[in-house]
């Protein structure tokens, strides 16, 4: 029987070109990633394509959302980004997070991404519904990761990043399961967490969490 779903739409250039149209500007694509889980940091990653880079180079036909790839797909794309464009990492501990409330955080975030780069953006386009306060022209673009390839990237950077980080806590925390799910609120995570008690890694103030200190 032929598959008749529609092919899953990729991210265009349509939000970065919006800006350019009399001469080429910066725009840093922005998205995080670790904002929903129970556990870890939240990561934002900033993007720049250069103005001078060729679009039509085939790595880049394969950027989607971090969510729509595979690991080794989002390791190979994360290597060449890095390489071929400017990047930078904002990353928010669970400790700030509970002191801040994540909105806050994940705004935090995303501003130490964007000055982490190496070179100041003249735009910035944001995943999401908030803009950060950057002193630039922003614009905030609800599932701007599925839109923009540049804020495509961002999720990638942020994902493989904030993936690493969490693989690292598994040698220190292994009985909580962190390289399998990453700090969302699996079933197996929460099990773990009612069991043994948060660890130092957890955000107390989201609710799976607290209620198993309640129940402690």
């Amino acid at each position: 029987m032929k598959d008749i779903r529609k092919a899953q739409p990729r991210p265009d250039w349509t939000f970065e070109d919006k800006y350019s149209q009399i001469s080429p500007k910066l725009v840093a694509g922005v998205d995080e990633v670790g904002r929903g889980a129970l556990a870890g940091p939240v990561v934002a990653a900033a993007v720049i394509f250069p103005p001078d880079l060729n679009r039509t180079e085939p790595w880049i036909a394969r950027i989607r959302d971090s969510k729509k790839l595979n690991q080794t797909s989002r390791l190979e794309l994360a290597e060449i980004i890095q390489k071929k464009c400017y990047t930078g990492l904002g990353e928010i501990s669970p400790h700030v997070i509970d002191a801040i409330n994540i909105r806050q955080a994940t705004l935090l975030a995303m501003k130490k991404a964007v000055n982490g780069l190496h070179i100041m953006p003249e735009r910035a386009i944001i995943d999401g519904i908030d803009c950060i306060g950057l002193g630039i022209e922003e614009q905030s673009i609800i599932g701007g990761d599925s839109r923009s390839v540049t804020i495509a990237a961002a999720s990638i950077i942020a994902k493989v990043r904030r993936d690493e980080i969490l693989a690292d806590l598994d040698d220190y925390f292994g009985e909580y399961g962190f390289s399998k799910h990453v700090g969302y609120g699996t079933r197996q995570h929460i099990n773990a967490i009612n069991e043994l008690g948060p660890c130092v890694v957890h955000r107390f103030s989201f609710k799976p969490v607290k209620n198993a200190l309640t129940r402690a």
